[in-house]
């Protein structure tokens, strides 16, 4: 067993993914029970898919993911809470129209600029392909994200369940707002390689999902909710070491396991009350 669970760790290359899929699991299911709680889980969806055109441009002109993950999120970021905060055609329709539009526009990119780029591993991860780089940019962004929520946690949580109170109580609700979409998105930009534009959400909402089950309280819920990611991350990565599977697929389809175990034993509790 012990021969088993050490064998990755021969190869340098699966260090570096074990290290990044804990960072991405761990900092995607601390956000994801904030996301949920705001019911932001398609304004997530519509931040992954905003990334395609940079993603674009910046291969382009030489970048890497890693190396526009910063900017990139931060204009998206600004850019989604303003037109949505500026709309009169209700925040679904204009992230919806975001959504679409800005995807549509990666991939005129990526024609007009013939740049190459593997479709299929933005898309759904290229997890044993990160460098050392990659894991430094990752690590750097995962702290920073985790740092900011320890330091406004409790406004992030007034706010994320009062706005309108955090806002007569005289908070900057307008800083709040901005600062987690700044951090959600600088999140999803880390996990890019790890999961991919279309799994991220997965990674992102099924571990709070499943932690929302099981847990009594809402800080208790984060809590699990990170376990629950890192223990997809990692399972998942290792399942795909040993059976030859698609890394970002099986980590989503082991986050998917976790939430149908703990929904059951949530049924079954409330059968047994």
């Amino acid at each position: 067993m012990i021969e088993i669970l050490i064998e990755p760790f021969q190869y340098d290359f699966m260090i570096r993914s074990i290290v990044t899929a804990i960072l991405s699991g761990a900092t995607l299911s601390l956000l994801g029970p904030f996301t949920i709680n705001r019911n932001m889980g398609f304004m997530a969806d519509a931040m992954a898919h905003a990334t395609l055109p940079i993603i674009a441009i910046g291969v382009f002109l030489g970048f890497s993911i890693s190396e526009l993950g910063v900017p990139a999120s931060i204009i998206i970021a600004l850019f989604l809470g303003y037109i949505i905060k500026n709309s009169n055609i209700g925040e679904d329709t204009a992230i919806g129209i975001i959504f679409s539009s800005f995807f549509a526009l990666g991939f005129v990119l990526i024609s007009v600029f013939n740049v190459t780029i593997n479709l299929e591993d933005l898309l759904f991860g290229q997890i044993l392909a990160v460098s050392s780089f990659d894991v430094l940019i990752v690590t750097i962004m995962c702290i920073t994200v985790i740092s900011l929520v320890a330091v406004f946690f409790k406004q992030l949580l007034f706010y994320s369940f009062d706005p309108i109170g955090a806002e007569v109580k005289g908070l900057n609700t307008n800083f709040l707002n901005y600062l987690f979409l700044i951090l959600l998105s600088v999140t999803i930009v880390a996990s890019l390689q790890t999961v991919g534009i279309i799994l991220v959400l997965s990674m992102l909402l099924i571990p709070a999902a499943a932690s929302k089950q099981v847990a009594n309280t809402f800080i208790s819920s984060i809590f699990i909710s990170v376990l629950f990611g890192i223990l997809s991350s990692v399972t998942g990565l290792y399942l795909s070491y040993f059976f030859n599977l698609p890394s970002g697929p099986t980590m989503s389809l082991v986050a998917t396991s976790i939430f149908i175990i703990c929904l059951f034993i949530s049924k079954l509790t409330k059968v047994r009350a």
